[in-house]
């Protein structure tokens, strides 16, 4: 199939690369001047495992390019893939400019039907939004050509999203015209070689999917986190708390680790844009408002315990900092604990040194006006010298440190685990005071 992607973000550059790996054609679309160019000279402006040998294999191929032409993408795809962002406004809503324009600017030019797939997440009602947009658009030329909107949300992790894409748990569409339900279920089936796995549904309840997902998992570890900090004055330990509960079947696992409190371009976004949607239609979510601040308050909590042991005052002391991007496997640092934490440090006079295997390009950018921040080379190199070692992402490289090493390094034998990746008596025995979220 020919494909247009408009918008190469996270999003779009992950789900145009993967269409192509299956052998589409596929054209990607970007205002971004620099960006396009960056990806033309086979680089690739984000971290994502996977994606860049991906995106060389089908640059070559000839099945995967890049533009700036508003003209030519339009012109492409009979399928157009709208990917662009949609950031918050001051009122949480999201800003939906970006995913109309994109609209108008199909119904400008389109001279043959088109199936235009809302792939952005976006609030409830913008199929209709969008489809009236392009109607407008064409009304306005004088034409009349046949086109479907549809909505088919992305549930991509950052660091697993290519083999999120190439293997997944659901694919959801929402439409009311067959023929693009036939063309979207047609495009996916490489995808589902081994059971079917494609939801199709009303337009509006797909949209609400997404929402409604990055919601309940960002529930439960707010959920977590409230649990571990009522653990921390209970004396008990959430890590047994959380493998007693996980172990029932109608719970599980996944999303039960407390921590510093999510962060990134999905959660913090939804949960707002969600709220935003229940107050329009006088049903303001309460839990959700409750998730919020739960997690806004969750990345001071490591700072609490650093003055609980240090004191406020922070002047002359140094702390090394493990992880700034908000997870592992990625560079992405918005809405990152890290940069709460940076900030909540460097104004009690603290100095960070700071050490991340991927976003210290980023981090560098960020606290580019940050003169308590300095860079190490290396994890152990961070600890050189500092009063406490604070992890806050939980990067494999970290997962099994030599702890009598760090204690040689720090001038106090301090760690504060942000991640809870240490068994605690482990790093006792090494003659390290261990401070953990929810921890004995």
């Amino acid at each position: 199939m020919k494909i247009t992607m408009i918008g190469t973000g996270y999003v779009g550059l992950v789900t145009g690369t993967c269409f192509a790996e299956v052998g589409n054609d596929v054209l990607c679309l970007d205002v971004d001047a620099r960006k396009i160019a960056i990806l033309a000279e086979g680089g690739v402006p984000i971290h994502e495992p996977g994606l860049e040998p991906m995106i060389r294999r089908n640059v070559a191929a000839g099945r995967l390019r890049f533009t700036t032409d508003v003209d030519a993408s339009v012109a492409h795809g009979a399928l157009q893939f709208i990917a662009v962002g949609t950031p918050p406004d001051e009122d949480g809503s999201a800003d939906m400019k970006y995913v109309i324009e994109a609209a108008r600017n199909i119904g400008r030019r389109m001279q043959a039907a088109k199936i235009v797939v809302d792939k952005s997440t976006v609030p409830v009602g913008t199929a209709d939004r969008v489809r009236d947009a392009i109607a407008a658009e064409l009304a306005a030329r004088g034409a009349r050509i046949a086109f479907a909107v549809a909505s088919n949300p992305e549930f991509l992790k950052e660091g697993a999203a290519v083999e999120d894409f190439m293997r997944p748990d659901r694919v959801v569409v929402g439409a009311d015209d067959e023929h693009a339900i036939a063309t979207l279920r047609h495009l996916y089936q490489p995808f589902m070689r081994n059971h079917e796995r494609f939801l199709v549904m009303d337009v509006r309840s797909a949209e609400l999917t997404k929402y409604a997902a990055n919601a309940m998992l960002a529930t439960r570890i707010s959920f977590m986190n409230e649990l571990a900090n009522l653990a921390d004055g209970l004396g008990a330990d959430i890590e047994m708390v959380r493998q007693g509960i996980g172990s029932d079947p109608r719970i599980g696992y996944h999303f039960l680790y407390p921590g510093a409190g999510y962060g990134g371009s999905c959660f913090p976004k939804d949960v707002k844009a969600l709220q935003h949607t229940a107050r329009t239609q006088g049903r303001p979510l309460a839990l959700l408002a409750a998730v919020e601040r739960v997690n806004d308050a969750q990345k001071r909590v490591l700072v609490d315990k650093i003055v609980t042991r240090l004191g406020n005052d922070l002047s002359g002391r140094t702390i090394a900092l493990w992880g700034l991007a908000f997870k592992p496997n990625t560079d992405d640092m918005r809405e990152a604990p890290s940069r709460v934490i940076v900030d909540e440090l460097g104004q009690r006079g603290a100095r960070i040194v700071a050490y991340d295997p991927v976003a210290m390009g980023e981090a560098r950018r960020i606290f580019a006006q940050a003169p308590q921040v300095a860079f190490a080379g290396s994890p152990l190199a961070a600890c050189e010298g500092a009063d406490a070692l604070v992890v806050i992402t939980e990067w494999q490289e970290f997962r099994s440190p030599d702890f009598e090493e760090i204690k040689r390094r720090l001038a106090t034998p301090l760690v504060f685990d942000g991640r809870n990746l240490y068994p605690p008596a482990g790093v006792r025995a090494a003659g390290l005071e261990y401070f953990g979220i929810g921890r004995p």
